[in-house]
């Protein structure tokens, strides 16, 4: 009988496609309410420092529990992990819908909420990931991390129009309204789907334990691989880098335009863009033959694009930075992907995926931050006429509001693409896809 029902369902290339589908539609709505509560939290608080501490409440608790995520995925159902993730975001959007609805809608609530989203998103990712694997065979890899990428930015080019257009009709409430139903869309979208158990592996089998012996299994099969590990310091240093930019990103162009939100919609649509057409490209092409190349250079080219970023100003020479740095991302994202997919055995991929993420997310509870009191406390006032560092860099950045911040946003560009081109200095990364070998796949079956 469960064979019978089984392959009633959909599956394979089908069946994540239905899956993307759902997503899409909800990350689309959470976008719209991400958008119009962006403005809102800057117009609330005029602070950098405000703004970072709500990625900081996110990535906490996604970090955190991530280890232990990672073992929940492995031991269960995955498509069971991704409703969870859903349910607890879904939740989340609940909150802020009841806070708006009766007024007492405030900015440190949102960081409350923050929390629960990155909870829900630690079991999101680590569970997708590893169903890729048992629902697709190694040549479609690329292709459907491509369409991972689609996923992560081509909502983002439609919420900010979207969220302008509905929100003098039916308001921020409508707004979240319509947010909560499209994650019941998602997690319809996921019941109906079949995603094939992944098969046992003796390591796998060798590796079971505890809680917390399976959590630090994860940690270790990196450890124990200096191609892996090395991957990894280069996405940790990276998105020291790039999330420290990207925490300014809205407070520099707000503080450049007299908090024109227009702009800074336009700005952040643009950037969308750019992944929307890179995750197409990718999910056609699939990637370079050396997908640790796509890697490398990915970040380097993706860090002159913040250089660009910071060294200009106006919102054609902004969007045009940002539509670069969104047009390389999905071949960072989708290159690596990839290598881990096809190097990691599915039954292992909950906790060493879970493990990699977080050494690859540790600095981003605190590069928020850093960046916004860097830029609050000292290179904003450091940035004003008559002073040492403006008249060094103010006939480059100018002067005033939002001057800092385009100075630090140039300064972590570099430090960016020092980070990809470093990794052509070691053997175990440059090789890395040479000297690891690649799973025994077995995709999963009715």
């Amino acid at each position: 009988m469960t064979a019978v029902r089984s392959s009633a369902r959909p599956q394979g290339m089908t069946a994540f496609l239905v899956i993307w589908i759902g997503q899409f539609i909800s990350i689309l709505a959470s976008g719209m309410s991400q958008f119009a509560l962006t403005i809102w939290m800057y117009q609330e608080t005029k602070s950098a420092t405000a703004m970072g501490l709500m990625t900081a409440f996110y990535i906490t608790p996604f970090l955190l529990l991530s280890p232990i995520a990672g073992v929940l995925v492995d031991r269960y159902d995955r498509k069971l992990m991704m409703m969870l993730s859903d349910i607890v975001a879904g939740i989340a959007t609940i909150l802020i819908l009841v806070f708006s609805a009766l007024g007492i809608l405030e900015f440190w609530m949102l960081y409350l909420v923050a929390i629960l989203y990155g909870l829900g998103n630690t079991f999101q990712w680590p569970a997708y990931s590893a169903a890729i694997t048992t629902m697709l065979p190694k040549e479609q890899y690329g292709r459907a991390n491509g369409l991972m990428s689609v996923l992560d930015a081509g909502p983002a080019v439609f919420a900010p129009f979207l969220a302008g257009a509905l929100l003098p009709v039916i308001g921020l409430n409508g707004i979240l309204l319509a947010d909560v139903i499209t994650f019941l869309l998602a997690i319809g979208a996921l019941m109906v789907v079949f995603i094939p158990p992944p098969i046992q592996t003796h390591e796998g089998t060798t590796a079971q334990g505890s809680m917390l012996k399976e959590a630090w299994f994860g940690f270790k099969y990196i450890f124990d691989r200096p191609s892996l590990l090395g991957l990894q310091l280069i996405f940790f240093f990276g998105n020291l880098f790039t999330v420290m930019a990207f925490t300014l990103l809205a407070p520099m162009i707000l503080a450049r335009t007299n908090q024109n939100s227009l702009i800074f919609g336009s700005v952040q649509t643009v950037a969308a863009v750019g992944g929307l057409v890179g995750g197409i490209l990718m999910s056609v092409w699939g990637g370079l033959k050396h997908r640790v190349h796509g890697v490398l250079l990915g970040w380097a080219i993706s860090g002159m694009s913040l250089i660009m970023l910071g060294s200009v100003q106006g919102v054609i020479l902004w969007s045009a930075s940002l539509l670069f740095s969104g047009l390389i991302s999905p071949l960072i994202n989708t290159s690596n992907q990839t290598i881990w997919q096809s190097k990691v055995a599915p039954d292992l991929q909950g906790r060493v995926f879970s493990a990699r993420r977080l050494i690859a997310w540790l600095p981003q509870p605190i590069a928020p931050i850093l960046a916004g009191l860097l830029a609050d406390l000292v290179l904003e006032p450091a940035m004003q006429s008559n002073t040492l560092l403006a008249n060094r860099f103010g006939d480059h950045f100018g002067t005033g509001p939002g001057a800092g911040m385009s100075l630090m946003i140039v300064f972590c560009g570099a430090c960016a693409a020092l980070v990809g081109l470093s990794g052509y200095l070691f053997r175990p990364i440059r090789n890395a896809e040479e000297i690891l070998p690649d799973h025994q796949q077995n995709v999963g079956s009715a």
